[in-house]
């Protein structure tokens, strides 16, 4: 007989079927987990989730199985851009209400950062240094804010610079905020992106009080090819509610603020 808690001896496909439901409900599940809740070997539950894995209903990493593919690669921007848009509204129009008046802040590249330069409503003077173009030709259609675009080495995909010129730039500088997207969020390795804009991002982050995350809910559990940083080094996140709680949980309890916008 089973114990309280304890999941009953299942068949193959039950156990199929379950495995995925608690995927469902928490975003990602440990092998050593699945082995105690299903009392049968970790060499069992590793098959069970090659096999699951080979029919496209999840992704393993590092000694879980997650839903959603781990991995991202570099899209060009008018892809990007038309995706999650909603989402991306909501949560540049958060990110635009934390700009303070006579506030001196850091746009990094993406769509997302587009979105939150159309929120944005300057009360004083603010300062905007960014490396994404879009940003620029949006703020700087305003009397009140005073743009320092980035020099360097413009990547079509993203129509943003990087480079050791816009690095260079960004260390004569101080300002209160940096806003910036990510291709990924995971919670063990941290925020990526591509190879050029990580290593960007992070003198970025050098050259801001407070690091804020624009990300929707589907950068998490996934890694770009480059890391910019762990999430120690975050303050904020800002997201919406497509986001599992589990993932909302493990970044609070890392001392994150998190805010979750409703589409």
């Amino acid at each position: 007989m089973n114990k309280p808690g304890e999941e009953p001896l299942l068949s193959l496909p039950e156990r199929h079927s379950r495995i995925l439901s608690l995927l469902q409900q928490n975003g990602s599940i440990s092998v050593t987990q699945l082995s105690e809740l299903f009392k049968v070997s970790e060499v069992t539950i590793r098959k069970d989730l090659s096999y699951l894995e080979q029919q496209k209903k999840l992704y393993r990493t590092h000694g879980s199985a997650i839903l959603i593919s781990p991995y991202i690669s570099d899209r060009h921007v008018n892809e990007k851009e038309k995706k999650n848009v909603a989402e991306k509204r909501a949560i540049g129009a958060a990110a635009a209400a934390l700009v303070s008046q006579d506030d001196s802040i850091i746009i990094a590249s993406g769509t997302t950062m587009a979105f939150l330069a159309r929120e944005i409503k300057p009360v004083g003077r603010l300062t905007v240094i960014t490396a994404a173009v879009p940003v620029t030709q949006i703020l700087s259609q305003h009397a009140d804010v005073d743009v320092i675009q980035l020099g360097g080495i413009t990547r079509s995909s993203s129509v943003s610079v990087v480079g050791p010129f816009a690095e260079a730039m960004l260390r004569n500088f101080n300002c209160s905020k940096l806003f910036v997207g990510v291709d990924g969020i995971d919670t063990e390795f941290g925020l990526t992106t591509n190879v050029l804009e990580a290593s960007l991002n992070d003198a970025m982050i050098n050259a801001a009080q407070k690091v804020v995350v624009l990300a929707d809910s589907s950068k998490f559990g996934r890694r770009g090819f480059s890391k910019i940083c762990d999430l120690e080094a975050v303050d904020r996140i800002i997201t919406d509610s497509g986001v599992q709680p589990l993932y909302l949980e493990r970044l609070r309890e890392r001392g994150i603020e998190v805010t979750v916008v409703d589409v």
